[in-house]
C-alpha cells in the first residue's frame, strides 16, 4: 500500500487536477499522509461526511475541496416498519460484498435512526442501489442521498483503571475479558488498532487511536486523565454506540 500511495502522490504533485485514492482505513491514511508530504503535494482526506472514518486521499498541486471527491452517499430504508429485521451493519456489508465489489470502493456504513447510509465510489452508486433493495430478510429501498446532517456515530465517554495503556489491558478492562481471552482474540487477529491487526499484547495505545475487538466493540482512546491512590492510571475512552 505504501508504494502505491507514493506513486499516486508523485504523479499528482505536478498536476493541477487532483488524483484520488480508493477508500483507506485508519492505518492506511497515515501512510497516505506520509506519501503526500514526501512528494511535497497538497492533500485532503475525506470520506463523504465530516466524521467518516474510511476516507479517500485527494492529492495534487492544490488540495481538493470535499465536493471534488468522487463519493456518493446511499440511503437505505426499510420498506415496512412492521415487517423484516432491523438494519444491521454486518447484513448491509454482506449484501454489498455479495455484488463482487472490492471493499476499497466502499467507505463507512452508518446506522442512524433506523436507516443506513453507505458511502461509496460514485461510479458504483447505481449498481449498489440496485443491489440494496433487500438486506438479509428485509425488503429495502435505496437512493442516492445527501449525507445525514447529524453526527454519524454516537460516542459514550468511559473511564477505566489500568496499570498502563497496553492494548491487552485496556481491552480486557473495557470489555470485561480475561487475560487469556484477550490473548486468544489477539492470536485470532480479532483485535485491531486503527484497523491494523495487533500482534503484540503489550502494544501501547496513543491518544486518538481507535481500538476494535471484533464481536465486542469499538472505541477511541483519549489518553491518561489521572492516577489513583494505588498508582493505577485513569484512562478515558469514547465507546462507539
Amino acid at each position: 500500500m505504501q508504494q502505491h500511495l507514493d506513486e499516486l502522490c508523485e504523479r499528482a504533485a505536478g498536476r493541477r487536477q487532483p488524483l484520488f485514492s480508493r477508500f483507506l482505513n485508519l492505518s492506511e491514511q497515515k501512510e497516505a499522509e506520509i506519501a503526500a508530504r514526501r512528494a511535497q503535494a497538497e492533500y485532503l482526506l475525506f470520506g463523504g461526511a465530516e466524521d467518516c472514518e474510511r476516507r479517500m486521499l485527494g492529492v495534487g498541486q492544490e488540495a481538493p475541496e470535499p465536493g471534488d471527491f468522487p463519493i456518493a452517499c446511499l440511503k437505505v430504508t426499510r420498506r415496512s416498519a412492521h415487517y423484516g429485521e432491523a438494519l444491521e451493519h454486518r447484513a448491509i456489508l454482506g449484501t454489498v460484498m455479495g455484488t463482487g465489489i472490492e471493499r476499497e470502493l466502499v467507505g463507512d456504513i452508518v446506522l442512524l435512526d433506523g436507516d443506513a447510509y453507505v458511502f461509496c465510489v460514485r461510479s458504483m452508486a447505481d449498481m449498489l442501489c440496485a443491489a440494496l433493495t433487500r438486506v438479509g430478510r428485509t425488503d429495502t429501498d435505496c437512493e442516492i442521498s445527501e449525507p445525514p446532517a447529524a453526527a454519524l456515530r454516537k460516542l459514550t465517554p468511559v473511564r477505566i483503571q489500568a496499570a498502563s495503556p497496553r492494548v491487552d489491558a485496556v481491552a480486557a478492562h473495557l470489555y470485561k475479558l480475561s487475560r487469556g481471552d484477550m490473548l486468544e482474540l489477539i492470536r485470532q487477529g480479532r483485535v485491531q488498532v486503527d484497523d491494523a491487526p495487533v500482534t503484540k499484547p503489550d502494544q501501547l495505545l496513543k491518544p486518538g487511536q481507535v481500538l476494535s475487538v471484533r464481536g465486542h466493540g469499538r472505541s477511541r482512546y483519549e489518553g491518561e486523565v489521572g492516577v489513583s491512590k494505588k498508582g493505577k492510571l485513569y484512562l478515558e475512552l469514547q465507546v462507539y454506540s
